[in-house]
């Protein structure tokens, strides 16, 4: 199947990574990808660990967990580039990409989540991102096939399904 990049895939937007430069989204093209808004005090944080598992699990099969962290919720992530990148390094030893610090909701979202919102989860919950940890998985064709309420843990038996599925 031919991914057209510049039109609807959400791999077809520009984002910095945290580190600076570009985080070439388009790389990613034929792997399957779990995009989550990310925050470093939030009663969800410790699912960074669930996502390193996840990482660490399926990267030799094509898979990979990019990180997005955004402050639009109770000011959860607060932190420059350079903390946000210690915090996961020393806390939750991240290794998965990690993209600038982002706008999910509102006037200022970012393309990537414009792309992103109009898909339902499970029990057909489409717009506004909910919270951090909020989950879409793209798979390798660079269209979005599943996401998953913030309260959904990386590594249920949904999620996992759900990437198996997509490496399939």
């Amino acid at each position: 199947m031919t991914t057209d990049l510049n039109g609807t895939s959400p791999l077809g937007v520009e984002i910095g990574a945290l580190a600076g430069g570009s985080a070439d989204l388009a790389s990613y093209t034929g792997r399957a990808v779990l995009v989550v808004n990310v925050a470093s005090k939030c009663g969800l944080t410790p699912q960074y660990s669930g996502l390193e598992r996840l990482q660490e699990r399926y990267a030799a099969q094509g898979f990979t967990v990019l990180g997005v962290p955004c402050n639009q919720f109770l000011g959860q992530e607060p932190g420059s580039a350079e903390e946000i990148a210690e915090f996961c390094s020393a806390t939750y030893g991240v290794t998965f990409p990690m993209t600038e610090k982002v706008e999910v909701n509102g006037e200022g979202r970012h393309p990537l989540y414009e792309r992103l919102v109009g898909f339902a989860d499970a029990e057909g919950h489409t717009g506004d991102i909910r919270w951090n940890f909020e989950k879409f998985l793209i798979g390798r064709d660079g269209q979005v096939v599943a996401r998953f309420s913030p309260q959904t843990e990386p590594e249920s038996a949904d999620v996992v399904a759900a990437v198996e599925k997509a490496l399939g």
